[in-house]
């Protein structure tokens, strides 16, 4: 295993950290061979990264062939856009020296959980908005353009299904006119990567309807999809076993129905023609 953190410039406003996970090569395999990536942006709330969506994830990835980096992507008090510019210059960096970490470069999946789900889906669908990419010295369609998406339980829509308090650390305002710019079902395009999506029925925190949204506006606009709902579940179990699960909240975050997320999305990942 090759576990490593980096410090990445951020164009000239300042710079993001990730770790980085990948399985060591062996040395009789040929250097062309490369690997798929997995960028992997926690979810907190744009408040903080929690753990349990972030090494654990990190390490069950690196142990399916995948490559993975975990963004260390700025929280409040930091605003809207330099969680987004962190991950896109982490994005750039991956397709960059994609040699030092035996990646491929047309393989980079964002992957994101709960409002790390927004923020890796923002990612996604904001191609147009070349003033955010140019402050970070980026080109989203030759830099940060990621090839896939996965999205797990993510928050969405600014709307009446909002988890209002994400909107509200990453805008700094609490005004819901001021959220409704970044309410993603309402950015997606045909330039929006294919995108793998999966929530729980009963989450309590982030409702269901934040990934029916997006699955909607993807399937309007052609964009590959695939979507998994789950009966039952909380918010924020990430691989849904004893590995992520909270003990003061066990057993309710260990759910053998859910665990299968897993599996799926990394069938996703391998299979996929970027």
């Amino acid at each position: 295993m090759l576990c490593s953190e980096i410090e990445i410039p951020v164009g000239s406003i300042g710079s993001v950290t990730m770790k980085a996970y990948c399985p060591q090569p062996d040395p009789a395999c040929p250097r062309q061979f490369h690997r798929p990536g997995a960028v992997i942006c926690p979810g907190g709330g744009y408040q903080r990264r929690d753990y349990n969506e972030d090494e654990p994830v990190a390490l069950a990835l690196a142990a399916r062939g995948i490559n993975a980096y975990v963004v260390n992507y700025h929280v409040s008090p930091s605003r809207f856009p330099r969680p987004q510019q962190d991950v896109g210059a982490a994005i750039h960096d991956l397709k960059t020296h994609a040699e030092d970490y035996w990646q491929d470069p047309e393989r980079i999946v964002l992957m994101g959980f709960s409002s790390g789900g927004h923020l890796a889906a923002s990612v996604g669908v904001m191609g147009r908005a070349a003033d955010i990419w140019n402050e970070a010295g980026l080109d989203w369609q030759r830099d940060v353009r990621p090839n896939a998406l996965v999205l797990c339980y993510p928050v969405i829509t600014a709307g009446p299904y909002a988890h209002r308090n994400s909107f509200i650390r990453l805008t700094g305002s609490d005004d819901p006119k001021d959220h409704a710019a970044l309410s993603l079902e309402k950015l997606v395009s045909a330039q929006t990567p294919p995108t793998f999506l999966w929530h729980t029925w009963t989450d309590e925190i982030v409702p269901v309807q934040n990934s029916l949204l997006f699955a909607s506006a993807l399937t309007e606009h052609h964009v590959k999809t695939e979507l998994h709902i789950y009966p039952e579940g909380p918010h924020g179990i990430s691989l849904a076993n004893d590995l992520t699960a909270d003990p003061r909240q066990s057993p309710g975050m260990i759910v053998p129905d859910v665990q299968g997320w897993f599996d799926l999305a990394v069938r996703f990942i391998h299979t996929q023609t970027f």
